[in-house]
């Protein structure tokens, strides 16, 4: 009898040591991810040189969503941004080709604008699946939308760097290389706008700092761009990322939708 009321109570407080240490663990996991929140702890960019190697990561909503992007790019200094890397989906050549055609405009105007440096041309143009079709049933979205953000931390990790433009068996298109000595990584800014590939991008690039892998101190900043369409609410998209706090800034283009604190408002941004 002694000897059983020794064992029980000794496996009683393994138990509940147990216990104790995996509540532990979930309170570091729960401050961790408070942490790495863009919303829960604002914090400013880390100061950066004029041509020091920096990656922005463009994510490209297809249609409208692509238009707008790039005109809001449009004065998009590659001396600051010096590799250039575009997300689009699946079955989407508009906006690879946009992409394709933005690049050309930017390499000419900064060769011919005089006091322009010359820039050497360096992006890429990776593919990734959709999140969600058109007319695709609700009960079949977080699949299709796990396979997106599965291929997103791939993107996520570093660009294609591998030859001039071409398209490769990973869908990947890269522009000209870049020198030798400079490598990318995790990019330092990513901006978007439009439907859920955009919120698969962001939410993997939470997951990424949230894991505190090696190279995503001071990167992975991300800014989402709402619709010039969209003038009393927010999209799908950006009340998501609004709620749960997931961008360091959300842009809108209309004053109302500022006052009522769905976002900043700092004027029309296309053209």
């Amino acid at each position: 009898m002694v000897l059983e009321k020794y064992l029980r109570r000794r496996t009683e407080k393994q138990e509940i040591r147990g216990s104790l240490i995996a509540g532990k663990g979930n309170i570091q996991n729960k401050l961790r991810l408070l942490y790495v929140l863009p919303a829960f702890n604002p914090t400013k960019a880390p100061p950066r040189l004029r041509g020091q190697p920096t990656r922005l990561m463009i994510v490209l909503g297809s249609g409208g969503h692509t238009s707008e992007m790039l005109s809001l790019l449009r004065n998009l200094d590659p001396n600051l941004y010096t590799h250039r890397s575009y997300i689009v989906s699946s079955g989407d050549q508009f906006s690879a080709s946009k992409a394709v055609d933005f690049e050309g405009a930017l390499q000419a105007k900064w060769t011919h604008t005089p006091g322009n440096a010359l820039v050497t041309p360096t992006y890429d143009i990776s593919t990734i699946p959709r999140a969600r079709r058109i007319h695709q049933p609700l009960w079949t979205a977080p699949v299709s939308s796990l396979r997106c953000l599965i291929a997103c931390f791939t993107c996520l990790r570093a660009p294609s760097t591998q030859g001039s433009l071409r398209s490769n068996k990973d869908h990947h298109q890269t522009g000209t290389l870049a020198p030798k000595t400079l490598r990318y990584t995790y990019p330092d800014l990513i901006i978007a706008n439009g439907p859920a590939t955009a919120v698969s991008v962001i939410v993997a690039s939470v997951l990424l700092r949230f894991l505190n892998l090696r190279g995503t101190k001071g990167k992975l900043r991300t800014i989402y761009v709402e619709s010039w369409a969209r003038v009393n609410t927010l999209s799908l998209s950006g009340k998501i990322l609004v709620a749960c706090g997931l961008v360091n800034r959300m842009l809108v283009q209309w004053e109302d939708l500022s006052r009522k604190g769905q976002g900043d408002f700092i004027g029309t941004l296309i053209e």
